[in-house]
């Protein structure tokens, strides 16, 4: 059956298919995922700082820990609950992937060594001059600890790499810094007590307690009716009459 000519011009013509955006889902995915980071700037960021202030504080925990330790236990154990809540932010909230239970006791022990591996090694370079002796055994140490501590973290790094060449390289540049440093501080000696590093936390020595003014010497009553010339009465010793026989 043939179409006549009005009826031609008459049928609408259909649109074209929009064509499909550029990337189609996986542009999309990217656009939501780039709005999300935006939106948890404020998290991202208070998460980043959570490392780096609960690591500071540690660190200046441990290296200070001799001149107060009931002070600067407190301030590692701040530092310690500011770096794992950290952890918990970036690990568990900021994230997609939820991990098991096994994983998260991993990660947040793994955390809290690395943290405490951090502490020492900046804080063991940053007062190596204060505290060398100490300082020559916390930077090895902290280096070991962390270098365990972050290989364990990561969910990409195998237990394994513990044990090869990178593991190896860390261990052995370890018992150099330890025998090297050692050697450093040995030369530079025990600082002065105090250690030149004062925050305020040692105890302030004790103020010189004022000594008692002495009072000048009783001179010798003169004899009554002598002149001053010859030991008589003065006005000093004359205001001393009120009865007392001195």
């Amino acid at each position: 059956m043939s179409l006549s000519s009005h009826q031609l011009i008459d049928r609408p013509i259909p649109a074209p298919p929009t064509a499909a955006p550029e990337g189609g889902r996986a542009a999309l995915r990217k656009a939501r995922a780039r709005r999300a980071r935006q939106t948890s700037l404020p998290a991202r960021y208070l998460g980043y700082v959570g490392y780096f202030v609960g690591a500071g504080l540690i660190s200046g925990a441990i290296v200070h820990h001799p001149l107060d330790p009931a002070r600067y236990t407190r301030i590692a154990l701040y530092g310690t609950l500011i770096f794992l809540a950290a952890t918990v932010l970036n690990e568990f909230v900021l994230t997609r992937d939820r991990p098991g239970l096994a994983r998260v006791l991993v990660v947040i022990g793994a955390s809290l060594a690395l943290s405490f591996g951090i502490g020492m090694l900046s804080g063991g370079l940053q007062h190596f001059a204060d505290f060398p002796a100490r300082a020559a055994v916390l930077v090895p140490l902290g280096l070991v600890v962390s270098f365990i501590a972050y290989s364990i973290k990561d969910p990409d790094t195998p237990w394994r790499r513990l044990f090869s060449l990178v593991g190896l390289t860390v261990l052995l540049t370890a018992v150099v810094a330890f025998f090297g440093l050692r050697q450093v501080a040995a030369s530079m000696g025990e600082p002065a007590e105090g250690g030149g590093h004062s925050h305020g936390s040692a105890e302030e020595p004790e103020q010189r307690k004022p000594e008692p003014q002495t009072t000048p010497a009783a001179t010798r009553a003169p004899a009554p009716g002598g002149s001053p010339e010859d030991g008589g009465e003065t006005e000093e010793t004359a205001g001393h009459g009120d009865g007392h026989s001195h």
